[in-house]
């Protein structure tokens, strides 16, 4: 289901829109209070549970379902497309909740936004926005850099779908997977001095040829083509910088607006963290997903479950040398890789059970380009959703706290 539906059919938002109409005394508006930020965590606790219990990803076969009719499907795998469509609709509904939950508290007490905590917090949460609309221009090209693999995945695969498969069809794949490996090799940086790691692609990593210079050139003019932010930029860096100030309140700023500031501020620092380790992203060595989330709040047990699931992935795809932890991208890479070894050196004609083998592995190749190339698109589209989204939001954030300014600033 699209965010933009779910979130507005929010029972929480209604609760809300509803109290806005009411007079009721201190009292009951602090209780009411304590209500509206206990269903709110209720709900961020649901809906983390629910990404939470996603199957884990497949090695073999479609990898089940078909990810085109919904993102929210309840059975889409782990870190795939539809997970990570489903990731970012859960971002959106938090995001809305907690927005009309600030706008809220402010209209209760308009000079709250003014005292502390919230004079120090609501400027750390519109530099930490500033940061994650960083983390989404950057992985949209990430995304752009997939789709693109894709596309020479495609290639490769109407070349070996021939029959017999002759030399110049395993060249044409040959040539278009190669350009792909480099690609997807390019995307990764070296941990030390930002250049661009060129892993040592062979086709067959038990012998064969490397990846070509044409290969990487070709690699490398698509990197020129589509990057968007600076050539120092490190997306492990910008996550780091985006939770050194993420404060769990304390005392009785746990009972204020302080703690869903601090919720959205968790909430966003894992979704962007996910993103980058899913999607190829610039320079991701080092890249941490700890969050020090207290075990008391209800939401803190799925988030960090999460968060421990796909740092464990993270630390086999270092191992195996994958470009990102996204399902589709993994079993794209390693069909590629194997269907290189077919190809290359290739024997005219293939043998039988090669054949059959080289067969099966081009049929779930292209099973997973349809997969990415119906999950893509709206991926980008809901990654720009965000990204517009946050701009609003701190935009929006910016005037309240002005308002509170001028309600603070001494009359003469």
């Amino acid at each position: 289901m699209p965010a933009t539906t779910e979130y507005q059919g929010s029972s929480f938002l209604g609760r809300i829109s509803i109290r806005r109409n009411q007079v009721v005394s201190m009292d009951g508006h602090h209780e009411q209070e304590l209500e509206d930020l206990d269903l709110f965590q209720r709900n961020i606790a649901d809906r983390f549970s629910e990404l939470l219990s996603a199957r884990p990803p497949t090695d073999g076969g479609d990898g089940g379902g078909d990810s085109s009719s919904s993102a929210a499907s309840a059975d889409a795998p782990f870190l795939s497309v539809a997970w990570l469509r489903k990731l970012l609709d859960v971002f959106l509904c938090c995001e809305a909740e907690f927005k009309a939950f600030l706008i809220m508290g402010r209209e209760r007490d308009p000079s709250v936004i003014a005292k502390p905590p919230l004079d120090r917090l609501l400027p750390e949460l519109l530099d930490r926005a500033v940061k994650a609309l960083d983390v989404c221009n950057a992985v949209m090209h990430g995304v752009d850099a997939v789709r693109h693999c894709q596309k020479l995945s495609e290639i490769a695969v109407a070349a070996l779908e021939q029959q017999p498969i002759g030399e110049g069809q395993a060249r044409r794949a040959k040539k278009a997977l190669g350009s792909m490996l480099a690609l997807l090799a390019a995307e990764d940086k070296d941990s030390s001095g930002h250049k661009s790691t060129e892993r040592t692609w062979s086709f067959g990593r038990r012998g064969g040829s490397a990846v070509t210079n044409k290969d990487r050139s070709a690699a490398a003019q698509f990197r020129t083509l589509t990057w968007g932010v600076s050539k120092n930029w490190s997306a492990s860096k910008q996550i780091q910088a985006m939770s050194a100030n993420l404060v769990v309140p304390r005392g009785a700023e746990a009972s204020g607006l302080a703690l869903p500031v601090y919720i959205m501020g968790a909430i966003t620092v894992f979704v962007m963290s996910a993103l980058v380790a899913a999607i190829p992203c610039q320079e991701r060595s080092g890249l941490a997903m700890h969050l020090q989330v207290p075990k008391q709040f209800g939401w803190a047990q799925p988030m960090t479950a999460l968060a421990e699931k796909i740092g464990e992935e993270w630390k086999r795809k270092e191992k195996r040398g994958m470009a990102g932890l996204m399902e589709e991208l993994q079993r794209m890479e390693r069909l590629g890789q194997a269907l290189a070894e077919f190809a290359d050196p290739f024997q005219y004609p293939a043998e039988g059970e090669r054949a059959e083998e080289a067969a099966a592995r081009a049929a779930e190749l292209a099973e997973t380009c349809r997969r990415m190339e119906e999950g893509l698109v709206p991926l980008q589209m809901q990654i720009r959703e965000v990204f517009h989204r946050i701009v609003r939001s701190r935009s929006e954030v910016l005037d309240v706290l002005d308002q509170a300014g001028k309600l603070s600033a001494p009359t003469l």
